[in-house]
Protein backbone atom coordinates (compact mmCIF):
# COMPACT_ATOMS: atom_id res chain seq x y z
CA UNK A 1 0.00 0.00 0.00
CA UNK A 2 0.85 3.28 -1.06
CA UNK A 3 1.44 5.73 2.12
CA UNK A 4 1.76 9.48 2.65
CA UNK A 5 4.13 11.05 5.00
CA UNK A 6 3.16 13.66 6.97
CA UNK A 7 6.13 15.03 9.17
CA UNK A 8 5.65 17.55 11.82
CA UNK A 9 7.94 19.42 13.84
CA UNK A 10 6.71 18.41 17.31
CA UNK A 11 6.02 15.12 19.05
CA UNK A 12 2.52 17.38 20.36
CA UNK A 13 1.98 17.40 16.51
CA UNK A 14 1.98 14.22 15.36
CA UNK A 15 0.00 13.12 18.19
CA UNK A 16 -2.82 15.64 17.46
CA UNK A 17 -2.25 14.07 13.41
CA UNK A 18 -2.32 10.71 14.28
CA UNK A 19 -5.30 11.07 16.84
CA UNK A 20 -7.64 11.74 13.61
CA UNK A 21 -5.38 9.62 10.85
CA UNK A 22 -6.63 6.33 9.28
CA UNK A 23 -4.25 3.82 10.46
CA UNK A 24 -1.85 2.39 7.87
CA UNK A 25 -2.59 4.91 5.63
CA UNK A 26 -0.21 7.50 6.86
CA UNK A 27 3.09 7.53 8.59
CA UNK A 28 3.60 10.42 10.99
CA UNK A 29 6.64 11.55 12.45
CA UNK A 30 7.99 14.82 14.15
CA UNK A 31 11.56 15.92 12.66
CA UNK A 32 12.54 18.98 14.87
CA UNK A 33 12.25 22.46 14.63
CA UNK A 34 13.65 24.85 11.94
CA UNK A 35 14.15 24.41 8.38
CA UNK A 36 17.72 22.37 8.29
CA UNK A 37 16.30 19.91 11.06
CA UNK A 38 13.26 19.65 9.14
CA UNK A 39 14.80 19.20 5.28
CA UNK A 40 17.30 16.68 7.29
CA UNK A 41 14.69 15.09 9.06
CA UNK A 42 12.60 14.35 6.09
CA UNK A 43 15.08 13.45 3.49
CA UNK A 44 16.36 10.50 6.08
CA UNK A 45 12.54 8.90 6.30
CA UNK A 46 12.20 9.47 2.46
CA UNK A 47 15.97 7.87 1.85
CA UNK A 48 14.89 4.86 4.35
CA UNK A 49 11.35 4.23 2.55
CA UNK A 50 12.98 4.06 -0.72
CA UNK A 51 16.10 1.80 0.23
CA UNK A 52 13.12 -0.55 1.73
CA UNK A 53 11.41 -0.42 -1.01
CA UNK A 54 8.14 1.27 0.03
CA UNK A 55 8.50 4.45 -1.15
CA UNK A 56 5.85 7.18 -0.24
CA UNK A 57 3.38 9.02 -2.69
CA UNK A 58 3.19 12.17 -0.99
CA UNK A 59 4.93 13.93 1.53
CA UNK A 60 2.83 16.80 3.94
CA UNK A 61 4.42 19.06 6.17
CA UNK A 62 1.87 19.79 8.95
CA UNK A 63 1.23 21.56 12.53
CA UNK A 64 0.43 24.91 13.80
CA UNK A 65 1.37 28.48 12.86
CA UNK A 66 0.96 31.77 13.13
CA UNK A 67 -1.14 33.47 11.05
CA UNK A 68 -1.05 37.12 9.61
CA UNK A 69 -3.73 39.36 10.99
CA UNK A 70 -6.86 39.74 8.69
CA UNK A 71 -5.80 37.06 6.15
CA UNK A 72 -5.79 33.69 8.57
CA UNK A 73 -7.31 34.16 12.17
CA UNK A 74 -6.52 32.29 14.92
CA UNK A 75 -8.48 29.26 14.48
CA UNK A 76 -8.04 28.98 10.42
CA UNK A 77 -6.60 26.07 8.47
CA UNK A 78 -4.04 27.28 6.08
CA UNK A 79 -2.95 25.08 2.59
CA UNK A 80 0.22 26.32 1.26
CA UNK A 81 -0.06 27.17 -2.18
CA UNK A 82 3.76 27.70 -1.59
CA UNK A 83 6.08 27.43 0.96
CA UNK A 84 8.74 30.28 0.99
CA UNK A 85 12.11 30.42 2.43
CA UNK A 86 11.11 34.15 3.72
CA UNK A 87 14.80 35.11 5.10
CA UNK A 88 16.89 33.13 2.79
CA UNK A 89 18.96 36.25 0.68
CA UNK A 90 20.67 39.27 2.02
CA UNK A 91 20.47 42.29 3.88
CA UNK A 92 21.50 44.90 2.08
CA UNK A 93 21.38 49.27 2.64
CA UNK A 94 18.09 49.11 0.28
CA UNK A 95 16.46 45.94 1.57
CA UNK A 96 16.16 42.83 1.84
CA UNK A 97 17.52 40.94 -1.69
CA UNK A 98 15.66 37.39 -1.89
CA UNK A 99 18.41 34.34 -3.37
CA UNK A 100 16.56 34.50 -6.47
CA UNK A 101 18.32 38.50 -7.41
CA UNK A 102 21.63 37.32 -5.90
CA UNK A 103 21.12 34.78 -8.36
CA UNK A 104 21.77 31.51 -6.05
CA UNK A 105 18.51 29.38 -6.54
CA UNK A 106 14.99 29.51 -5.41
CA UNK A 107 13.42 30.36 -1.98
CA UNK A 108 9.85 29.40 -3.77
CA UNK A 109 7.81 25.91 -3.29
CA UNK A 110 5.32 25.49 -5.12
CA UNK A 111 2.94 22.75 -3.91
CA UNK A 112 2.06 19.60 -6.34
CA UNK A 113 -0.98 20.94 -7.77
CA UNK A 114 -2.72 17.28 -7.73
CA UNK A 115 -1.95 16.65 -3.91
CA UNK A 116 -3.03 20.24 -3.16
CA UNK A 117 -6.27 19.85 -5.36
CA UNK A 118 -7.18 16.38 -3.32
CA UNK A 119 -6.71 18.53 -0.05
CA UNK A 120 -8.56 21.00 -1.01
CA UNK A 121 -11.34 19.15 -1.81
CA UNK A 122 -11.05 17.28 1.52
CA UNK A 123 -10.62 20.44 3.83
CA UNK A 124 -13.25 22.65 2.13
CA UNK A 125 -13.53 25.44 4.92
CA UNK A 126 -9.16 25.73 4.32
CA UNK A 127 -7.86 28.76 2.90
CA UNK A 128 -5.34 29.06 0.65
CA UNK A 129 -2.21 30.71 0.66
CA UNK A 130 1.23 31.16 0.94
CA UNK A 131 3.06 29.79 3.99
CA UNK A 132 6.88 31.80 5.09
CA UNK A 133 9.23 29.31 6.39
CA UNK A 134 11.56 31.63 8.49
CA UNK A 135 14.39 30.60 11.35
CA UNK A 136 13.26 33.48 13.57
CA UNK A 137 9.78 33.63 14.64
CA UNK A 138 8.21 36.87 14.15
CA UNK A 139 8.01 38.56 17.53
CA UNK A 140 7.11 42.51 16.42
CA UNK A 141 4.36 44.30 14.64
CA UNK A 142 6.98 45.72 12.72
CA UNK A 143 8.75 42.94 11.43
CA UNK A 144 4.63 41.29 10.51
CA UNK A 145 3.79 44.60 8.78
CA UNK A 146 7.24 44.53 6.34
CA UNK A 147 6.48 40.56 5.77
CA UNK A 148 2.47 41.16 4.70
CA UNK A 149 4.04 44.03 2.59
CA UNK A 150 6.37 41.77 0.94
CA UNK A 151 4.56 38.72 0.59
CA UNK A 152 0.81 40.25 -0.20
CA UNK A 153 -0.57 36.30 -0.40
CA UNK A 154 1.28 34.79 2.49
CA UNK A 155 -1.21 33.82 5.05
CA UNK A 156 1.20 32.11 7.72
CA UNK A 157 4.33 31.49 9.30
CA UNK A 158 6.30 28.53 10.66
CA UNK A 159 9.59 27.57 10.53
CA UNK A 160 9.60 23.85 8.54
CA UNK A 161 7.55 23.82 4.96
CA UNK A 162 10.43 25.28 3.13
CA UNK A 163 12.75 22.30 4.91
CA UNK A 164 10.29 19.26 4.54
CA UNK A 165 9.69 20.72 0.73
CA UNK A 166 13.36 20.67 -0.38
CA UNK A 167 13.68 16.76 1.06
CA UNK A 168 10.45 16.32 -1.06
CA UNK A 169 12.00 18.09 -4.25
CA UNK A 170 15.10 16.12 -4.05
CA UNK A 171 13.47 12.63 -4.05
CA UNK A 172 11.02 13.64 -6.28
CA UNK A 173 7.87 13.11 -4.53
CA UNK A 174 4.90 15.19 -4.22
CA UNK A 175 4.57 18.17 -1.35
CA UNK A 176 2.10 20.01 0.52
CA UNK A 177 1.52 21.74 3.52
CA UNK A 178 -0.95 22.35 5.82
CA UNK A 179 -1.00 25.07 8.95
CA UNK A 180 -3.69 25.58 12.02
CA UNK A 181 -3.37 28.99 13.29
CA UNK A 182 -2.67 29.07 17.02
CA UNK A 183 -2.20 32.82 17.16
CA UNK A 184 -1.31 36.02 15.45
CA UNK A 185 1.85 37.23 13.35
CA UNK A 186 3.46 40.09 16.11
CA UNK A 187 4.16 40.42 19.53
CA UNK A 188 4.68 37.13 21.50
CA UNK A 189 1.35 37.39 23.29
CA UNK A 190 1.72 33.95 24.60
CA UNK A 191 -1.32 34.43 26.62
CA UNK A 192 -3.39 34.79 23.87
CA UNK A 193 -2.21 31.65 22.02
CA UNK A 194 -4.78 29.00 21.62
CA UNK A 195 -2.95 25.90 20.78
CA UNK A 196 -5.24 23.16 21.96
CA UNK A 197 -7.71 24.78 19.35
CA UNK A 198 -4.69 24.52 17.12
CA UNK A 199 -3.75 21.14 17.95
CA UNK A 200 -7.36 20.18 17.90
CA UNK A 201 -8.12 20.98 14.43
CA UNK A 202 -4.95 19.19 13.38
CA UNK A 203 -7.02 16.01 14.56
CA UNK A 204 -9.83 17.15 12.38
CA UNK A 205 -7.16 17.89 9.16
CA UNK A 206 -6.08 13.97 9.70
CA UNK A 207 -9.34 12.81 9.85
CA UNK A 208 -10.65 14.23 6.82
CA UNK A 209 -7.63 13.60 4.45
CA UNK A 210 -8.80 10.98 1.67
Amino acid sequence: MTRLLIVTAVAAEAEAIRAGASPGRVVVEPVGVGPAAAAAGAARLLTLAEAAGTPYRGVLCAGIAGGFAGRAEVGATVLGTRSIAADLGAETPDGFLPIEELGFGTSLLDADPALLKTLSEALPGALLGDILTLATVTGTAQTAARLAARFPAAAAEAMEGYGVGSAAAQAGIPFAEVRTISNPIGPRDRASWRLGEALAALTKVAAALP
